[in-house]
């Protein structure tokens, strides 16, 4: 199972239900990877999304604890088993957690893939990814030549969850 996100030099990713940068090509790099694929979020990042609703051309599942909550083009969970277990009718490798915070904490240990856009800047947070840099069994497997957003750098990279011995 793969993660997508997009991190600062502190690995913030998201600040008072906002992202913390909008990058053209990061955002390309989203749709290339999880068109026709299934995406994971909680409530919180689904209503962040444009106009609230699921995004196209994907298999949007829900994680929200609220029992009566419900969403046109989504599948609602209520628990990370649940998750998992609609998670077997697909491919491991089309399946992508796209946060948020609580999200991406929780379905890590079940990743094998991190997709990361590392911004070189540090921004005013309240929300953070795990650092893959720091965490033992991580490895980075690949980046990206240095791109640039006007005055901003970032690379793409890809981590990989280390076999385990």
């Amino acid at each position: 199972m793969n993660i997508i996100v997009a991190v600062d030099k502190n690995w913030s990713i998201g600040n008072q239900g906002q992202l913390l940068v909008s990058i053209p090509e990061d955002k390309k790099l989203f749709r290339e990877e999880t068109l026709g694929k299934v995406i994971v979020m909680g409530r919180k990042t689904l209503e962040s999304l444009p106009g609230k609703q699921p995004l196209y051309g994907r298999t949007n599942i829900v994680l929200t604890r609220n029992p009566d909550y419900k969403v046109k083009g989504a599948l609602i969970c209520h628990s990370v088993e649940e998750v998992l277990k609609e998670l077997q009718k697909y491919r491991s490798e089309d399946c992508f957690i796209i946060g948020g915070q609580s999200i991406y904490e929780e379905f890590l240990p079940y990743c094998d893939t991190a997709h990361v856009t590392y911004i070189d800047y540090i921004y005013s947070a309240d929300t953070h990814f795990p650092d893959l840099d720091q965490d033992p069994s991580w490895e980075m497997a690949a980046e990206s030549e240095e791109q640039t957003y006007f005055d901003l750098c970032y690379t793409f990279r890809m981590y990989r969850r280390k076999a385990e011995l």
